[in-house]
């Protein structure tokens, strides 16, 4: 029997066509440059980082629990645009999903984790609405991966079958956790092993 027809791309984005928006190396990064305790900082990450990539709440009340619990020598945003200039794109894996894209007219959908402000940011900076269809973002779905609403979500909005799919994630626990869905996954390390992982499933890109 042979495989359906794939229909659609789910993929993540930090890691994969970006760099990760705010990650260790990130607010390590920013401790040095602002002369903050990077362990009390991390620790205050971990313990509302979550909520803000829900969507369930801003930029500013993010940092300002996270930061400017103390009075510091720096503002607001300072901060923010440190954190946003961390961001840069992967173009070689941008240009790849690009042409299969093109080649296959499929649907292309965001499945990711980001808190709202950093997720527009990348988006409008990086033109991702030039080749991303739907954004099934943590900070839009109010669900985080590996919750399975996320991908439920995405699923509803790109009207696709999870045999239809292919999702591409840099952390195997997500593409895992899709697979229970009857979502095919790639377990992204670089362009090369993607594209070969795209060719196994039929999708193969003009060089």
């Amino acid at each position: 029997m042979s495989q359906p027809a794939v229909k659609a791309l789910f993929l993540d984005l930090g890691g994969v066509f970006l760099t990760n928006g705010w990650d260790r190396n990130s607010r390590q990064k920013a401790a040095e440059v602002f002369n903050l305790d990077f362990a009390d900082m991390n620790e205050r990450h971990r313990i509302i980082f979550d909520a803000y990539e829900a969507g369930k709440m801003t930029l500013t009340e993010y940092v300002n629990l996270l930061v400017f619990h103390q009075e510091r020598s720096f503002t607001l945003d300072d901060f923010t645009d440190f954190m946003y200039n961390e961001s840069a794109p992967y173009q070689d894996m941008i240009d790849l999903v690009c042409r299969i894209k093109k080649k296959y007219n499929l649907r292309t959908v965001a499945v990711n984790n980001e808190g709202r402000e950093l997720n527009e940011y990348r988006i409008h900076k990086f033109g991702l609405t030039g080749w991303i269809d739907i954004f099934a973002s943590s900070c839009f779905v109010h669900t985080r991966k590996p919750d399975k609403d996320i991908y439920l979500s995405a699923l509803d909005l790109s009207q696709v079958k999870p045999e239809e799919v292919v999702y591409i994630d840099d952390r195997k626990v997500f593409t895992e956790a899709a697979a229970a869905l009857g979502i095919k996954g790639i377990h992204h390390i670089n362009v090369d092993t993607t594209r070969q992982a795209l060719a196994g499933f039929g999708l193969i890109g003009t060089l």
